[in-house]
């Protein structure tokens, strides 16, 4: 903020100085410069803030990506959607938007948005082309540390602060341009002006570079941290360092003007600045964090030998058999697990490699006809739907029918029953939000009415009667926020700054329901309830009191919560935990809801909430 406060001064100073030289220093003229330098400026930043309010996508675009579809047949393309996808459902959150940025050789990627609902990843042809799929894996880890850690929300302001310090040089660069093949008679003043914005635009974009230096470096280390943490292996994203520095086109950037206002997102070093312009350590630095005996000697000898050679990914992945270590095993949907509160808070947004072999599983097993619905444009909302519909009240199921028939169509509502009463009928819970979330990316390509309408048809199916259940009920909440936050991401991007003390009636509100939920006797409900208060208001006396419209009694408490600080939402997943398994012991389809109220609060959990230490 102070390198921001210092740029604005200096450029205000700069035009006021040049101005001063033509017409002398009259005080009128000085002040006229300094207002309307400053409105720039501000303009700018505002201008920018608001073109980068579509969220992750635009950036992608801006930058030339092309998207990646769900159900291509590229082989390189399918193993980058392949590696996002178990991400997604390793951490809990949405499959992001996926591009590759075609025109770029050099061996990088980024990942912009406000929320896991709006996010995109995009990854260079260069990255595909040179890295094999463990080091896909680790870039891509590395992505979703900036995803789950809050790092793509703060890159993506200041991308539009910055635009407002680096718009006068900008200006005069297009000038120039424009100038160099024009005949007019003015070219003369316009080439003068033009160097004039450039050199004080050399001011901006001086204390831009530090100030993305500043903010980029520490967050690219803790990066590299996660994404070794997520995937147990340091080979995957050591590797993918080591063909950075090792190949002809490292991670430099051949469209430089692009590159200059990402760089402080990018994986590796898009532009080749050093010293205190550099956005990411160097790179001997990063790989010897990562493999502490790795010597610069070994770095010039893969030089080298990749000079001559170029890596190819692809043909190592066959060399290496793909999948060397087997697919994990699903527990049964009846087995129990091991947890406790503070075991379940720490893997919020903190997936491991266990995860990531549970995400396998997940993949690799899912019934064939619904992974095909679930990468169908046309069939994700019969999908979804019918994941909502009830199953034991036959008069709840005619109303909902006529909601979603009277909304989206007779055809829609009726393959939703059918899938309901087919495939979904007994499908492993482990299932359920894995496939609404390899479901979204297709559903947010809807246009935006047909998005509205459809939030409105999960709203009326969801409340067609007061015996939803609370996993129902919380998926369709969940599948609302994604396309709301999806639609107006810049709107919906929030830090909370609530304490748990201002929210006293939404903690009981939320484990009173949860308690009810999870246990048919009222003693043991009370029990449950007050273990869940214990962990978080443990000074207050609040008495049990089960809401009387049921689960519908969430509608409010949702936002307020929402607003919680990081370490009150730590607190509250405790309470939630402790009220939904106070015995100590939780099911496959406990722990499912638990993820999806979790999903709700913007608390991303793994696919099994096992012990790590068991």
């Amino acid at each position: 903020m102070v390198l921001f406060a210092l740029a604005v001064a200096g450029i205000v100073i700069a035009a006021c100085l040049a101005v001063a030289l033509v017409v002398g220093p009259d005080p009128g003229a000085l002040l006229g410069t300094a207002v309307i330098t400053g409105g720039i400026i501000g303009l700018a930043s505002l201008y920018r803030i608001s073109s980068l309010g579509s969220g992750g996508a635009a950036v992608a675009m801006q930058m030339g990506g092309v998207p990646v579809p769900e159900d291509t047949a590229d082989p390189q393309l399918r193993r980058l959607r392949n590696v996002v996808e178990e991400m997604s459902i390793a951490s809990g959150v949405p499959v992001p938007a996926v591009f590759v940025l075609e025109q770029e050789p050099g061996i990088n990627a980024f990942a912009a948005g406000y929320s896991t609902s709006d996010a995109a990843v995009a990854v260079t042809r260069g990255a595909l082309d040179r890295l094999n799929r463990d080091e896909l894996q680790g870039v891509v880890a590395h992505e979703y540390s900036h995803i789950l850690n809050g790092d793509m929300r703060l890159n993506i302001r200041l991308m539009g602060v910055l635009f407002g310090i680096l718009v006068l040089g900008l200006m005069g660069r297009k000038i120039l341009m424009y100038s160099g093949s024009s005949r007019n008679r003015n070219a003369g003043a316009l080439v003068v002006f033009a160097l004039v914005a450039v050199v004080i635009g050399a001011i901006g974009m001086f204390f831009a570079r530090m100030i993305k230096a500043g903010v980029s470096r520490s967050r690219e280390v803790l990066a590299d941290a996660s994404a070794v943490q997520f995937t147990r292996q340091t080979r995957g994203i050591a590797g993918a360092l080591k063909k950075i520095a090792g190949v002809e086109e490292g991670s430099r950037f051949q469209q430089r003007a692009e590159a200059e206002e990402v760089s402080h997102m990018l994986f590796g070093d898009g532009l080749g600045l050093s010293g205190l312009f550099a956005t990411h350590p160097p790179i001997l630095q990063r790989i010897q964090a990562l493999e502490p005996g790795f010597r610069s000697e070994q770095l010039e000898r893969l030089q080298v030998q990749w000079r001559s050679a170029p890596p190819n990914g692809m043909q190592e992945d066959l060399a290496m058999g793909l999948a060397a270590d087997g697919v994990a095993v699903l527990p049964d949907a009846r087995s129990e697990l091991a947890v406790t509160p503070p075991m379940v808070s720490a893997q919020v947004a903190n997936p491991g490699d266990d995860d990531y072999r549970h995400a396998d599983a997940i993949v690799a097993t899912l019934p064939g006809e619904l992974a095909s619905f679930a990468r169908r444009r046309e069939a994700v909302k019969p999908l979804l739907l019918g994941l909502l519909l009830d199953d034991a009240d036959a008069a709840v199921r005619a109303r909902q029918h006529v909601e979603v028939s009277t909304r989206l169509g007779d055809g829609v509502a009726s393959l939703a029953e059918e899938l309901r009463a087919g495939p979904l009928l007994d499908l492993h819970p482990a299932y359920r939000l894995p496939l609404a979330q390899l479901a979204f990316p297709l559903l947010r390509m809807r246009p935006r009415p047909e998005l509205e309408a459809f939030m409105d048809t999960v709203h009326a199916v969801v409340h067609a009667d007061d015996h939803v259940s609370l996993f129902e009920y919380c998926l369709g909440r969940l599948l609302e926020t994604q396309v709301r936050e999806f639609l107006d991401p810049g709107r919906h991007a929030r830090f909370g700054r609530r304490k748990p003390g201002n929210v006293k009636q939404e903690f009981a509100t939320l484990l009173a329901v949860v308690a009810q939920a999870g246990h048919a006797d009222p003693d043991d409900a009370r029990r449950a309830y007050l273990a869940g208060m214990q962990r978080v208001l443990p000074r207050d006396h609040v008495p049990y009191a089960p809401p009387a419209r049921g689960v519908l009694a969430l509608d409010d408490v949702w936002e307020p919560l929402d607003r919680l600080d990081p370490l009150a939402k730590e607190v509250l997943v405790e309470a939630i935990t402790a009220a939904a398994m106070h015995d100590g012991r939780v099911t496959v389809a406990e722990s499912e809801l638990l993820r999806t109220i979790c999903g709700v609060l913007h608390c991303p959990l793994p696919p099994m909430l096992e012990d790590r230490k068991a």
